[in-house]
């Protein structure tokens, strides 16, 4: 049943702090999504705050909050979020002091290093995967030479496909599944959404409670089931992957749908 505006006004009111996915929900490629920055003025306008959480781990935290920045983000609005921080911190909890292979890009490397992870070639206790923009088939040999050998195999985030300006981009899902055809193992853990693992990152930067947050995104099985699942708001919009189709079929039912982010002000 579609519900009431006054029914939506309802279920938002009790949101003080909008989880934000950034590409399909915020913006897509460089490109802002009309409306973006309404919405950040109308949360201000009305008390409320925003974070944006990513489950791309190809990039530093300080890749997209520059590139916030040049589209006009406030600063208080540009603490990022990213499946990369959730994998780091699960990683230095349960492998201290041992010694990761790293299947990412260079500047997600960097920004582990600087979090106090140890990164090695050779000789790993464990691996992390993670969506590898600069992918090769060496890399994809040694990381499966590791798992298969039964290494501990973390892995940052499920997506299949990574929207882009002119279409999609195979993501993290689709590397996972290469690794699976290749040694038969799926990953031991994965940290981003769905999972707890960015769940409880969020809750350690906002210091929000779960029942204060909404999950906003275009997609249903990472985003909306990141909400749904943990007990905070789950809101579709329908700027990215996600079409009223797949919501007819699918297991994962969000609390709120809008097309786009700005879609939300009037109920604000």
């Amino acid at each position: 049943m579609t519900p009431t505006p006054e029914q939506i006004r309802q279920r938002l009111s009790a949101v003080r702090c909008f989880l934000l996915d950034m590409d399909g929900t915020f913006y897509l490629g460089d490109r802002l999504i009309d409306g973006s920055l309404d919405f950040l003025a109308a949360l201000e306008r009305t008390g409320r705050t925003a974070r944006f959480l990513t489950n791309n781990s190809s990039k530093s935290a300080s890749v997209y909050e520059r590139k916030l920045a040049r589209m006009g983000v406030d600063a208080r609005y540009r603490d990022v979020i990213t499946s990369g921080h959730a994998a780091a911190h699960y990683c230095l909890e349960h492998f201290p002091g041992k010694r990761c292979y790293l299947l990412g890009n260079p500047m997600l490397r960097e920004e582990l290093l600087s979090m106090g992870m140890t990164l090695t070639e050779e000789d790993a206790d464990y691996v992390l995967v993670a969506f590898d923009t600069t992918l090769d088939y060496a890399k994809m040999c040694r990381v499966c030479d590791y798992i298969r050998a039964g290494k501990p195999y973390i892995a940052t985030h499920p997506d299949f496909n990574c929207p882009t300006e002119t279409g999609f981009i195979p993501d993290m899902g689709a590397i996972m599944a290469f690794i699976e055809a290749s040694t038969g193992r799926r990953a031991d853990v994965i940290l981003g959404k769905p999972h707890r693992g960015i769940v409880d990152e969020a809750l350690r930067r906002t210091g929000f409670a779960l029942s204060e947050m909404a999950m906003v995104g275009d997609r249903l099985y990472t985003d909306v089931a990141t909400g749904v699942n943990h007990g905070m708001t789950g809101i579709l919009v329908l700027s990215g992957e996600a079409t009223m189709d797949d919501v007819a079929v699918s297991t994962v039912k969000p609390d709120l749908i809008f097309g786009r982010l700005s879609d939300m002000i009037e109920y604000l």
